[in-house]
């Protein structure tokens, strides 16, 4: 039966989720269990892209790639797939009617990282960051407002802006993995060879400005989603504080991260918040 195989899919995704993030799978699990296991059907296609062309480095990535692709193209026309992360993602992505163009986007940003290492100019990087980032945003929004066209579209804006922040926070904490084992400058007009700490607060008052413009957006989202969105801006933002008060240097040189113990003390933080109606 088809609907054993449907769950087992299901099942996958989330274990992709829970395996490769601990901040993510916490703030999903956040969400109302209506919408869930949705938004592990997206992170669970989105993050096995990316595993392709970050890290499957003892093998040909572009075979890989070109395999995975065409795979997906064939789930989301037949709506199956042997591949229980792609079928769990095809579920997803009719149900709640996503756009093929946020998917084509996002996998033509993931096939740049094959062979683009570096990011010259704003709308490089701006068309990257939209590929790889705002439309994973905007892919989770159509979860959220449930086919709220009206609803989508008031908040589409502020859901891209989150996404490029959060997008913007890891490119900045993972600089010395991106820039020295995989030779990719994604910043444009900043030499990494000479980061200094006005080219790292330059890009910080970039990432704050989108934040503002997501939270924004948080504040208006549906109930069931609210929370758990909320969770991952109070993940990112006390990221982002880590790395403004790291030397430019040290960020260059080591991998800066939230303990999980500090996490789980902003999930209590963000709950007291979201209870007494802070949020």
């Amino acid at each position: 039966m088809k609907s054993i195989f449907d769950k087992v899919s299901r099942e996958c995704s989330k274990l992709v989720t829970t395996s490769y993030s601990t901040s993510f799978s916490m703030a999903t699990k956040m969400l109302s269990d209506n919408i869930r296991q949705d938004i592990y059907n997206i992170y669970g296609f989105v993050r096995f892209a990316d595993e392709i062309v970050d890290t499957f480095h003892n093998y040909d990535k572009a075979v890989l790639f070109e395999k995975f692709s065409n795979d997906l193209e064939d789930a989301l026309e037949m709506k199956i797939s042997l591949n229980p992360i792609l079928n769990s993602f095809q579920e997803t992505y009719h149900k709640y009617n996503i756009e093929k163009h946020m998917v084509d986007a996002f996998m033509k940003s993931m096939h740049q990282d094959l062979y683009k290492q570096k990011y010259l100019t704003p709308e490089e990087y701006k068309d990257y960051i939209y590929g790889s980032a705002d439309v994973v945003g905007l892919m989770c929004l159509k979860v959220f407002v449930k086919g709220d066209e009206k609803k989508y579209n008031e908040l589409k804006d502020s859901a891209m802006s989150l996404g490029s922040a959060f997008q913007k926070v890891n490119f900045l904490r993972d600089l010395k993995a991106d820039f020295e084992d995989l030779s990719r400058t994604y910043f444009p007009n900043t030499d990494l060879n000479q980061l200094d700490e006005a080219s790292k607060q330059s890009i910080i008052t970039d990432i704050e400005e989108d934040f503002t413009k997501g939270l924004a957006g948080i504040k208006k989202l549906p109930l069931e989603a609210r929370f758990g969105v909320f969770m991952a801006y109070r993940y990112y933002s006390k990221l982002l504080d880590k790395l403004k008060k790291t030397p430019a240097l040290e960020i260059k040189s080591a991998r800066i991260r939230v303990p999980d113990y500090k996490k789980v003390e902003l999930l209590t933080r963000s709950y007291v918040k979201y209870q007494l109606n802070l949020l």
